[in-house]
């Protein structure tokens, strides 16, 4: 039987890593970082270079690694650079630390505290003037905080006479409210666009939103990377025989995703869990369209909430005969009941993704949490040197 093998893109190796620590040039080290910083596997910390059994592996996907001499120089003096500048929100400050640290650069030193009253207060400890300035926040819960303290950073930057300011958003929260269903409600994907673009942003980069019309509704140019070759090339790291494999979509919003996945996944078969919502975070599973029995079943999402709608896939397919069940999505937003869910057996593994920090007291034992700092590094390199220098194109990337 054909083992598992990916097509279709370079950033694929069935021979590499599962997990994603970030990773420099000989001239640029990182071993300095704090445990809390690194990428973490069942709440063991990664070793930078190593597999999860400790052995030695590079550490991200071949792309990476492909000698590229403007690349190397870059990294060899990245103080060179003077006009690049990276800053973190409190929101996820490991995964900030991952990107400047991937970039060989240093974090910006900026002051953000809160008052009594719950007002933030954000000063730049650093002249920004005539500087590419990029800003990492994630607005993932408390969304509403996470979303102000980004824009408060923004408006800082830009009476600091930034040159140019990019909001670097690895989770964009209200991404689901991109539509009406019913009568008189809000669009407050829209609301939160607009918000950022007046805030001003010059630029967004985000991580797998939700839908791909959320770009539209930013008046300023979007770069959508998408978070699946990391989970390619760690599925690709298992030794499942691809004649075994099928791609489960855990409705039907998410067949085009499900679809493009399957596609680079050996181009395994495609099944459809067909469901009926009777309120917000709640799930019915209905019916299954497609075949799973005795297959390994990879349901590929965006996001888990509460884990109602994946959790009751799963258990639906494990009813028409599937024989594993893994979940593979980008975000981790992981509400409760969302850990119970997950933990309850139904999983084989669950891999996410480290664009939302877990709580360690949310650690179980199926969890595999990739990082996805390379991707975003390497990105805003690429925006930062307007894809200059013979890199290879934002396709490599899985860029919009």
């Amino acid at each position: 039987m054909a083992s598992l093998a990916l097509s279709g893109s370079s950033l694929l190796n069935p021979h590499k890593t599962p997990h994603y620590t970030p990773k420099t040039p000989s001239s640029i080290r990182c071993d300095k970082l704090p445990e809390s910083v690194r990428c973490r596997d069942n709440g063991k910390p990664v070793t930078v270079g190593r597999d999860y059994n400790g052995q030695s592996a590079p550490s991200f996907p071949s792309f990476l690694t492909t000698p590229n001499r403007l690349l190397l120089d870059r990294f060899s003096d990245p103080k060179a650079d003077t006009r690049l500048r990276i800053f973190s929100g409190t929101a996820n400050p490991s995964l900030s630390q991952e990107i400047a640290c991937y970039m060989g650069l240093e974090l910006g030193k900026i002051k953000i505290k809160r008052f009594a009253d719950g007002e933030i207060y954000v000063q730049l400890q650093e002249s920004v003037r005539g500087c590419d300035v990029y800003l990492v926040q994630p607005t993932c819960p408390p969304a509403n905080e996470n979303l102000m303290e980004l824009l408060i950073m923004i408006d800082a930057c830009r009476r600091a006479s930034a040159k140019n300011i990019t909001a670097v958003i690895p989770y964009f929260g209200y991404a689901r409210a991109d539509r009406k269903t019913q009568g008189r409600e809000s669009i407050a994907a829209k609301l939160v666009a607009n918000l950022i673009t007046e805030a001003g942003a010059d630029r967004v980069l985000a991580c797998d939103l939700h839908s791909g019309q959320s770009m539209g509704y930013f008046d300023i140019p979007v770069d959508h990377v998408h978070g699946q070759p990391v989970i390619l090339d760690y599925l690709a790291s298992k030794t499942i025989s691809s004649d075994d494999l099928v791609v489960v979509s855990p409705d039907v919003g998410g067949v085009a995703r499900a679809r493009a996945f399957a596609k680079k996944l050996s181009d395994a078969p495609l099944a459809i869990v067909d469901k009926r919502r009777h309120g917000h975070n709640v799930a019915e599973v209905m019916n299954l369209i497609g075949e799973v029995r005795g297959k390994v079943a990879v349901m590929v999402d965006d996001m888990i909430d509460t884990a109602g709608t994946i959790a009751k896939g799963a258990a639906l397919l494990h009813q028409e005969g599937a024989r594993e069940v893994y979940a593979c999505t980008t975000h981790a937003v992981f509400s409760p009941p969302a850990i119970e869910r997950l933990s309850s057996g139904l999983f084989q593994e669950v891999i996410v993704t480290n664009t939302i920090p877990v709580a360690e007291h949310n650690y179980f034992p199926q969890l595999t949490i990739l990082s996805v700092a390379n991707l975003l590094g390497e990105t805003i390199w690429r925006v930062h040197d307007d894809c200059a220098g013979g890199f290879e194109p934002y396709s490599s990337l899985g860029i919009d």
